[in-house]
């Protein structure tokens, strides 16, 4: 492996457009290819928009859905891929053969290959199905990638297993911050006034954007995720209003020692590209934490619940 740019984007996708959202994916990646970058992460679900589609009917969401990779934006994420020698990776809703309907991410690769990882842990919708497997592969450009659809991230064995399965860099597409939570001291929502006048007072929706609900949140649990696991994490996120939710952006690459290669404090769409070397996963701490595994001791990690798996879902609601 030799050293490669990789590239993360905010953006404020237009509800329900694929084609205004394509548009844009466009517009970022003919603006990463010339950083020399050669992978670039969108967000989850950015080319529908998210939130909203908690609101929408089956029926609804299969007008928004298409199919993968025939549908017209996976075709379309191919040809960029091709065109600007760059492996692209956004999110959207897919109709499967079957019929049932899937968070999933797209990640098409120059060689004109792709893979498509379905979210194992839906959240926003009765009516989308939860993925059941894990999402490793290996790109043109000499590193193994995994794939972690936002809460999939929260769940520390599905990171683990992506490093055991040999992934050298996590791409983690989210739709968090700005939310609300019920933890008493994280997240929680941000007022739309403080977005909108985001240029005549920016230092309020910074605050906001850098505190508990948006960066702080993420310092909790994104460093470690990468550090524990001796990996590189590529974090996306949408920036800007969504629905009734105020996303924080925050786009940023961390190293396989959890310290922070390069973030977005912009208040606006943005791309920021970091350099990933292959020195920095040898001799790790995650590296050495699996080595030093004992399987046989993690029986209970498979043992049925006391308690019942709730679907996302479910969650708004409690």
């Amino acid at each position: 492996m030799r050293p490669i740019r990789v590239a993360s984007v905010q953006f404020e996708s237009v509800t329900g457009n694929k084609t205004a959202n394509l548009a844009t994916v466009r517009s970022f990646t003919e603006k990463a290819a010339p950083s020399g970058a050669k992978i670039v992460a969108f967000p989850e679900c950015c080319l529908t928009g998210y939130w909203f589609l908690r609101k929408l009917s089956r029926e609804q969401l299969l007008e928004l859905a298409e199919p993968v990779p025939a549908g017209p934006a996976s075709r379309e994420l191919l040809v960029l891929a091709k065109q600007y020698d760059i492996t692209v990776g956004a999110g959207l809703i897919e109709v499967a053969d079957d019929g049932l309907l899937y968070n999933t991410y797209v990640v098409a690769m120059p060689d004109g290959l792709y893979r498509a990882h379905r979210k194992m842990h839906a959240f926003v919708s009765r009516h989308i199905s939860s993925g059941s497997a894990y999402t490793v592969f290996d790109t043109p450009h000499g590193y193994r990638v995994g794939v972690l659809i936002c809460y999939d991230n929260n769940i520390g064995e599905n990171v683990r297993i992506n490093a055991l399965l040999g992934a050298d860099i996590i791409i983690a597409p989210h739709q968090t911050g700005g939310c609300r939570s019920l933890n008493p001291n994280t997240m929680g929502l941000v007022e739309r006034r403080l977005w909108e006048n985001r240029k005549e007072d920016p230092a309020a929706i910074e605050a906001e954007f850098r505190g508990d609900k948006g960066r702080g949140w993420l310092l909790r649990w994104l460093p470690a995720r990468a550090y524990e696991n001796g990996v590189y994490y590529v974090f996306s996120n949408p920036i800007g209003w969504d629905y009734d939710t105020v996303k924080p952006g925050l786009a940023m690459i961390l190293d396989p020692f959890g310290e922070i290669l390069v973030e977005s404090d912009a208040l606006e769409d943005d791309v920021v590209v970091g350099l990933l070397t292959p020195e920095k996963l040898e001799d790790t701490s995650g590296e050495r934490y699996r080595k030093a595994r004992r399987p046989e001791l993690y029986g209970p990690l498979v043992a049925p619940q006391a308690s019942e798996t709730l679907p996302g879902w479910t969650m708004e609601r409690r």
